[in-house]
């Protein structure tokens, strides 16, 4: 499922009664307090892993975790989860990675793979790392024309595929005949030339494997080898091949497994993209590291009953879905006249809880129904969020989480650590990493750099690329604006390819002003730029003008006024911004506005391709 200019949906929660003076009377205080009573923990976790590739976890937990669930699927919309065991995953792989090199001889080979969120996804890219090629994960959103550049690019072999990319997938074969191999997922049909069905392909291995064939098993992973290729979606240029090794991947596992636990018992809800190195990494590879479980959320229209069924205990996402659970949710206890009560009971559940009693989810038990009742952690990363949402989140019980890390880093170089929250960092650097400003001004504001063990080998076939990005000293320079605390959390403010720099030398980060725009009810989402004056005059070519493109949100407009007109929409939101200016430094103020109609054109984590924007 992608994220690519996607619409949230409305989402139906059940009603709220929220009885809290019964769920009150039903708590045992001086037993959570005993439990609660613990010393604050300061310091990472004493027994963070130390794994070196995917393929070293991977087996630990197909051999520990046998008849544990490990991934858990819909047949559709109608039928309940089916689930996976860590046995069946684990020979499913087994027996795909099997095939690939003793059927297909695609070892050492590189393989895309492309398809919305499913089982056989994983099955494929698990088999890749674990021995048989060079993995591509690929978007399913790009158009035909920017798949056939990724195939020719990476010099795929084969592409594994979802049906529903059938018709891309024929215009390719006719295209480049140089692939060898054209998989489709859910299929079991038989190698036909060029043709073959991923559930055969793992018949044949497991027949190989049964006749005492256990080559693929035996593979040795050298932790440097290059071993996966993602193409980067790009905010402010066309996409780079990142090349990764399985140290990459493997140190990403250890550095989250220092700053927050994860058990056998614990559920992730896949909502991202699985192309996406935050999802394919954190969303899924850490979870199998710690025996726990993926349910994959059929679609966005079906996020609130896919986690009520589904009983997540963490789910990774993006602010514009955590804010629209938020406002949802919110929605429905103003609507059940209980928002004056719950404001309350958190005054009075944030007091107990600085005293040792932690009764929240007792006390928010009804909002926890609504998100599935297991649910402990968000981990929202990849743009900004309003820091209230995270704050209302902590004040209801779940634990907030932010992640900052790039493709480039594979993708986690700073994290928040779940027993010291910071709402509103970008989480502080994993403990193998070191952070650091790079020329900051009299803000501490400057571009980071990063030196990690998640760092990748360097971009694909650019060497003049890699050279730019990462200095003599092994620092990665990240192209992000921002600064670290004295505790050492890293608070973003800003790329410094969108920084607008004025005629009197002055900095302005579009993405400051943005979030307050995006506050506003009837913007539904801005962007802001420099925009090149008209005129000819020397004064007017230096002096750019900073503009806020904004899509309203008609819907609350409506809500609000009633039908309006165009111009009024204009009106009304030219109004809020005046407001928004009094409140911004005068060499921030927004100058003109412009009025967009449909969507911008964004990743596949909602960033708005900004260069595309411009050159519109």
């Amino acid at each position: 499922m992608g994220l690519r200019d996607i619409k949230v949906p409305k989402m139906k929660f059940k009603k709220m009664k929220i009885d809290i003076v019964e769920e009150l009377n039903e708590i045992d205080y001086e037993k959570i307090e005993k439990k609660n009573l613990k010393k604050k923990r300061e310091i990472p976790y004493e027994d963070m892993t130390h794994y070196k590739t995917v393929k070293e976890f991977f087996m630990k937990s197909i051999r520990e975790y046998q008849s544990k669930p490990c991934i858990l699927e819909k047949p559709n919309h109608k039928e309940p989860y089916k689930t996976v065991t860590y046995k069946e995953f684990g020979e499913d792989v087994l027996g795909l990675g099997t095939a690939l090199v003793n059927v297909l001889n695609l070892k050492d080979k590189k393989v895309m793979i492309v398809g919305e969120t499913q089982y056989g996804w994983y099955v494929s890219y698990m088999a890749m790392l674990c021995g048989v090629g060079i993995a591509v994960p690929t978007d399913r959103e790009l158009p035909v024309n920017e798949l056939e550049n990724i195939v020719r690019r990476s010099n795929a072999s084969a592409i594994i595929y979802s049906p529903k990319k059938e018709d891309d997938i024929k215009r390719i074969k006719e295209k480049i005949p140089e692939v060898e191999y054209f998989i489709e997922m859910k299929s079991d049909k038989t190698i036909d030339g060029k043709d073959v069905g991923l559930e055969h392909l793992v018949d044949l291995g497991k027949k190989l494997i049964k006749s005492g064939n256990n080559d693929f098993e035996k593979i040795e992973i050298d932790p440097e080898e290059f071993k996966i290729l993602f193409f980067t979606s790009g905010t402010t240029s066309n996409s780079k091949g990142v090349m990764l090794n399985n140290r990459n991947l493997a140190e990403n596992i250890n550095a989250v497994s220092a700053y927050v636990k994860l058990y056998p018992i614990d559920r992730l809800f896949s909502v991202l993209p699985l192309h996406h190195c935050y999802e394919s990494t954190i969303g899924f590879l850490l979870p199998i590291a710690c025996g726990s479980s993926v349910a994959i959320c059929e679609g966005l229209r079906y996020i609130v009953p896919n986690l009520q069924e589904a009983k997540p205990t963490a789910i990774l996402t993006v602010p514009l879905l955590v804010e629209s659970l938020y406002k949802k949710i919110n929605e429905k206890i103003v609507k059940s006249k209980k928002d004056k009560m719950v404001n309350t009971m958190i005054s009075i559940t944030n007091a107990l809880k600085g005293a040792g009693i932690d009764i929240k989810k007792k006390v928010f038990k009804e909002i926890y129904e609504n998100l599935g009742g297991n649910l402990r952690i968000i981990v929202s990363a990849a743009a900004p969020i309003d820091k209230k949402v995270g704050l209302w989140l902590e004040d209801i019980g779940i634990t907030f989480l932010q992640g900052y890390g790039l493709t480039e880093t594979a993708p986690i170089s700073a994290l928040t650590p779940e027993y010291k929250t910071c709402v509103g960092s970008a989480g502080k650097a994993i403990v193998q990493a070191d952070v650091k400003i790079k020329d900051p001004n009299e803000n501490g504001e400057g571009e980071i750099l990063i030196k990690t063990p998640t760092l990748m080998i360097g971009y694909y076939e650019d060497e003049e690329e890699t050279r730019k990005v990462i200095d003599k000293d092994g620092y990665f320079n990240s192209g992000d604006i921002g600064y670290l605390n004295e505790d050492g959390y890293i608070f973003i403010t800003g790329r410094s390819k969108n920084v607008i720099v004025t005629q009197n030398g002055k900095n302005i980060y579009p993405e400051e002003i943005e979030m307050i725009l995006d506050k506003i009810d009837e913007i539904k989402e801005s962007m802001i730029y420099g925009k090149k004056p008209e005129g000819n005059s020397k004064k007017e070519e230096k002096e750019l003008i900073i503009t806020a493109r904004v899509i309203p949100d008609y819907e609350k407009i409506e809500e609000l006024y009633g039908k309006v007109s165009k111009d009024e929409v204009y009106d009304l939101i030219w109004k809020k911004i005046k407001e928004v200016n009094k409140k911004l430094n005068s060499y921030k103020a927004i100058k003109s506005l412009e009025i967009k109609e449909g969507e911008f054109e964004k990743t596949s984590t909602m960033k708005i391709k900004r260069y595309k924007e411009l050159s519109k």
